[in-house]
């Protein structure tokens, strides 16, 4: 059901400074296939969507800001 695992490294695909950020937790809505990760950056922790999320550094946005 979900793409990634809880103490995944991940980047967010529009951060233009592609910190990396680890998955802490993750919500599935009832009766929906959607998955909504937790992702911790220091003391912050925001939620996203899969289409949202890449394994990858994204080299060509961190270097073109």
């Amino acid at each position: 059901m979900s793409d990634f695992k809880i103490g995944d490294f991940v980047y967010l695909k529009t951060d233009i400074d592609q910190y990396k950020r680890i998955i802490t937790g993750y919500t599935v809505r009832d009766n929906s296939e959607k998955v909504i990760y937790l992702l911790s950056l220091g003391e912050e922790e925001t939620s996203h969507y899969t289409c949202e999320i890449s394994t990858e550094v994204d080299v060509v946005l961190k270097t073109s800001n």
